[in-house]
């Protein structure tokens, strides 16, 4: 195989379980860049919640890229160069975000520096029982490295393009709810989960193969050239892309019945372990 870029996500497959990047899952990045293939980040976060692995990962000398927001935003991450861009628009927004209002979840949306919610302090989701209570919202803000703004009517606020809106609540109410959430929207929009906890919506086409294809094929990069590594719902789009699609050993069971290749866990260098033996 001829392999000119490795896609892959961040949260569940790049970092282990306490959000870490290993120094030989790190290593074995560099040393492929090294080699002349482009690394390209694609992960749901926000753009601002990426940058610190381009520079645990020394993209910027090897001309990286960073894909956020479910595959919505695209750039190049030593020019900072925007290379492309596809919000929701903003009366899509407006009728998802007052859509809701009627749901027991908490929707998040981001602009500029700052995370606009209803409430920071109505964050707190019970995930699992040794983590006990967790704020979801303060995870968020502090991963995207955000500001956080109350506003009460979030509907009523946005009158700007979003990029992505997530939803989050507690796993067992997503799951029993999810389709009520999408149907009004489901030919419009794209709705997708990324985590248990986790409802995303970005416009419609849009996922993290889209943007990759838009953003690599230009550079005479093919899905044969591409490995792609994921763990989630929303990196399924990649996994089927890819000339080669890893799944991590903690992946999905929907993920890991599509891929080429099954590595090993996350917190076991699951992506060091098969660049070893792919390249």
């Amino acid at each position: 195989m001829d392999v000119k870029a490795i896609v892959l996500d961040i949260d569940g497959t790049l970092l282990n379980d306490d959000k870490k990047l290993t120094k030989r899952t790190k290593e074995a990045l560099i040393s492929a860049q090294k080699k002349g293939i482009k690394v390209v980040l694609a992960s749901g976060r926000p753009t601002p919640g990426m940058w610190k692995y381009v520079e645990e990962l020394q993209m910027i000398y090897y001309n990286g890229m960073l894909v956020s927001y479910n595959g919505a935003h695209v750039i190049d991450v030593a020019t900072k160069k925007e290379l492309f861009s596809q919000p929701l628009s903003i009366e899509t927004s407006q009728q998802i975000l007052e859509h809701l209002k009627q749901f027991d979840v908490l929707p998040m949306i981001a602009k500029d520096n700052y995370m606009y919610v209803n409430n920071v302090y109505n964050g707190l989701l019970h995930l699992d029982s040794q983590m006990g209570l967790f704020n979801i919202i303060e995870y968020e803000a502090r991963g995207g490295n955000f500001q956080l703004c109350e506003k009460n009517d979030l509907a009523a606020f946005v009158d700007f393009p979003l990029h992505k809106i997530l939803v989050a609540a507690q796993p067992e109410y997503l799951n029993k709810n999810w389709e009520n959430i999408l149907t009004p929207f489901k030919n419009t929009v794209n709705g997708v989960f990324s985590a248990p906890m986790y409802f995303e919506f970005t416009d419609q086409g849009i996922d993290k193969a889209y943007a990759v294809d838009k953003t690599l094929l230009p550079l005479g990069i093919h899905p044969e050239h591409i490995i792609s590594f994921g763990d989630g719902h929303n990196d399924l789009s990649l996994i089927h892309y890819a000339g080669m699609g890893v799944a991590m050993g903690n992946a999905v069971d929907e993920l890991k019945n599509s891929a080429d290749k099954i590595t090993l866990t996350n917190n076991e260098d699951g992506i060091a372990a098969a660049l070893a033996e792919l390249l």
